[in-house]
């Protein structure tokens, strides 16, 4: 719609967890890292939290091909050196459960799938958890770790996430055999403290709050899908626009692109080649779930205020 008037290949602000558009602000970089430090140190489970439209399922993803990509899979931010006394990072299997409302036989049978387990037809849960522990068992014999990722862990029925517990139970005399990374609402903790499962909630050794975008971290985010999406100019949104922006979505990646996206159609609808606070505040207007905006009335309460207190001074000298 608005792609050859802003000189852009792609939709810069869509909804897909697309990992070309992962941008590493301070929360994000943060939270890759310690699942790259968890995943490499063999630790059995690991959370990940945050509210909804915070980029969980693009970390996740980001994550699972970041460990695909062999040395570089568990390089952190540091400096060359570091990166070369490092030791040769491990070889990962991975399963991405994106459902994981499933009870325990189906959950079962969706990582048999996943690590490509055979099974015969009619399996019951022995020997589904059989055939799990011997592939699981041939991984560590040929020097890999099999590692699952489970998002929108927060609806998991309780006796699904003991089972995991069971799985995770299994290790050689170094490591365990499986890692499972939770990414889940903040109802997960929730859930987690439910006193059936204080064993597997003992054994999450890291975890990490997934935080909304800081007001500068916002306007690079912003840049920096309008260049992946093909736009060679300086910039598109106004600093009055991208003010606006965080201050009606908090930050909330999944708001910010939903704004956006509506503030370029207005944009281009009248013919401008940069988006201002009004077309913001216009698509704000069509998006029930941003906040509003304090700032106006702010300033008019600091007008009346200030027209006040001339006043009061202006009877004092009468």
């Amino acid at each position: 719609m608005y792609l050859q008037h802003f000189g852009l290949r792609e939709p810069p602000f869509g909804l897909t967890p697309d990992t070309s558009f992962f941008f590493a602000c301070t929360s994000y970089q943060e939270a890759l890292n310690t699942l790259l430090v968890a995943a490499r140190n063999g630790e059995g489970f690991i959370k990940i939290t945050g509210e909804v439209g915070n980029g969980k399922t693009l970390l996740c993803r980001k994550f699972l091909s970041t460990l695909g990509q062999g040395r570089q899979s568990t390089t952190l931010i540091g400096t060359q050196d570091e990166a070369a006394d490092a030791p040769p990072a491990p070889r990962f299997i991975t399963a991405y459960i994106p459902n994981p409302y499933l009870e325990p036989r189906s959950l079962l049978l969706a990582l048999a799938e996943e690590f490509r387990v055979p099974l015969e037809k009619d399996t019951d849960q022995h020997q589904l958890l059989k055939g799990l522990t011997h592939a699981l068992l041939e991984c560590a014999r040929n020097g890999q770790r099999a590692l699952v990722c489970l998002d929108e862990a927060q609806a998991m029925p309780l006796e699904s996430l003991e089972v995991l517990r069971l799985l995770t139970n299994l290790e050689t005399e170094k490591r365990k055999l499986l890692q499972v990374v939770l990414f889940g609402q903040p109802e997960l903790n929730e859930r987690l403290r439910h006193n059936s499962i204080r064993q597997l909630r003992q054994r999450i050794s890291f975890q990490y709050d997934l935080r909304g975008l800081l007001r500068d971290e916002l306007e690079r985010y912003v840049r920096h899908r309008l260049t992946v999406a093909g736009f060679e100019g300086e910039t598109l949104f106004g600093k009055r626009a991208v003010g606006k922006l965080h201050r009606i979505t908090g930050g909330t990646p999944r708001l910010v692109n939903i704004v956006a996206h509506k503030s370029l159609m207005l944009a281009f609808s009248e013919g401008r080649s940069q988006v201002l606070a009004k077309h913001v505040r216009d698509a704000a207007a069509d998006t029930p779930e941003v906040r509003r905006d304090w700032l106006p009335w702010a300033v008019a309460l600091s007008g009346a205020a200030l027209i006040a207190s001339l006043a009061a001074a202006w009877m004092a000298l009468q």
